[in-house]
């Protein structure tokens, strides 16, 4: 179990006023630490999560970890679904209203206009805070099981919620059809 103190100021510094992406560009560390993704509520609709202090207008969406925070955030979640669990989750939520579709590569991919459409959307519609911190594993545990981000599925409890989410993962996987023989 993490020490109180720096998991407070952990959680403090994740429920600050969310960043827009284009703030979070400039201004993300190139550090190990935590991250989180903001929306409004109805964006997606229905997923409660807690309200950030800095701006109460938006609740959290997701939690994270990352050995490097700028490309974690924007080279695999604002780039690249194969390597975003964030990405998946959102495009199998979106997928109906938003059209995307995915395709084979060696996993299950956007098609490369998709992946820019999906970008787009994430600029438009999300916000990120984040926590430098040298050893993230354990607060991310402590963080995800205390804040309960509605996104994420690991460290949750079984429920309406976490069934929703893993029907859009599983949705964005079939969507690809079989995988092809190679």
């Amino acid at each position: 179990m993490p020490d109180d103190a720096i998991l407070r100021q952990a959680e403090a510094d994740l429920l600050s006023t969310p960043h827009t992406m284009g703030a979070a560009a400039a201004a993300l560390p190139t550090t190990v630490g935590l991250y989180a993704w903001w929306a409004p509520p109805e964006v997606p609709a229905s997923f409660d999560g807690p309200a950030s202090s800095g701006d109460p207008a938006k609740r959290l969406l997701y939690l994270g970890k990352a050995t490097r925070l700028r490309s974690r955030i924007a080279g695999n979640h604002l780039r690249d679904s194969g390597r975003s669990t964030l990405r998946r989750t959102l495009a199998g939520l979106l997928m109906a209203d938003e059209g995307y579709r995915t395709v084979w590569t060696d996993r299950v991919v956007l098609a490369p206009a998709h992946e820019q459409r999906l970008t787009e959307w994430m600029h438009r519609h999300l916000a990120v805070t984040w926590s430098e911190r040298p050893d993230p594993a354990p607060l991310e545990t402590a963080l995800i099981s205390r804040l309960r981000p509605p996104l994420n599925v690991v460290g949750t409890e079984h429920g309406t919620t976490r069934e929703r989410v893993e029907r859009a993962r599983a949705l964005y996987y079939a969507s690809a059809g079989p995988r092809p023989d190679k």
